[in-house]
This record gives structure tokens, sequence and C-alpha cells, in this order.
């Protein structure tokens, strides 16, 4: 888990953005929210704009903090599956809300 900060205020959104802070991992976050389990073949279908190691980096800083999980099956092909944690599901109503807005955006501009 990351350090906390103890800080200014408007502190709170540092702390929640040393979570987040990433590229993709809210749009990660999104698919896992939405189908629960994904294989990582499964991930790089649902990004095809997010190259493979990219891909790996974002899930391995969420998996070291603990908002995802990862089960690799001892099989070949290698076969892992990426889950949300219980720690990682108190992000679902930020993640909601993002959605929510874009789709709010997406209605405004068309």
């Amino acid at each position: 888990m990351r350090k906390i900060y103890d800080c200014d205020p408007g502190c709170p959104v540092q702390n929640t953005m040393m979570f987040l802070a990433g590229k993709w991992k809210c749009v990660i976050l999104y698919h896992l929210f939405q189908e629960e389990v994904l294989r990582f073949s499964e991930l790089q279908r649902k990004l095809p704009y997010v190259n493979k190691r990219m891909l790996a980096k974002q899930l391995l800083e969420l998996e070291k903090d603990e908002i995802i999980a990862k089960k690799v099956y001892p099989v070949y092909p290698l076969k892992t599956e990426y889950s949300v944690t219980d720690f990682g599901a108190t992000f679902y109503p930020i993640i909601h809300e993002m959605m929510n807005w874009g789709e709010k955006y997406l209605d405004a501009v068309r």
C-alpha cells in the first residue's frame, strides 16, 4: 500500500490520484467493473490503442497497490486473469462518475 499524505487542503485528491494516476488505469478499472474478471488478452482487445508493454505496466502498478488481483494459471500458453479487490471496489463510485461525465460530454458535443 502506498504512503498516505498528511498535507495541505486538496491533499485528499492527491491521495486518490496517487492510486489512479496513469493514463489507462481508470479505463482498465472501468472494464473490470463491467466484466468482473478479464484475461490479459481480453484487456488487450478492449484497449487496442494501448501497447502490450504499457498495459502490463499499468496492470502491475494496480496490482502492487492492491487495487486488482492477478491470478496465474499453470498452463501453456500462460493464462492470467485480473479482478478487482475489495479495496479496488472502493474506486467504483469514482469510475462510475467519470463514466457519467463522459457520457454527458459526448451528448453535449454531438
